[in-house]
């Protein structure tokens, strides 16, 4: 999980790649907001999730709504759902 995900948010789901380099988180916040991010992990990260989109500022409805944004906005999420 990448820094830009706050310990406060809650992962409720983490959706990866078929070669796990890539996911896409769906978390909640404490004040009841969802959102998503994009991450990569590369080699020379040394395994770490390192943020690749912006999208974690944006707050959705449900978590539902996150997810359909998110599939909309990530390549290769609807592939690996």
């Amino acid at each position: 999980m990448s820094t830009r995900i706050d310990k406060s948010w809650s992962v409720l789901k983490s959706y990866q790649t078929s070669d796990g380099n890539r996911c896409v988180d769906v978390f909640r916040r404490p004040d009841g907001s969802f959102g998503f991010d994009e991450f990569r992990k590369d080699p020379e990260d040394m395994g770490t999730w390192t943020p690749v989109a912006y999208y974690a500022g944006t707050a959705y409805d449900t978590a539902e709504a996150a997810l359909a944004e998110a599939v909309l906005r990530v390549w290769w999420l609807d592939e690996a759902l």
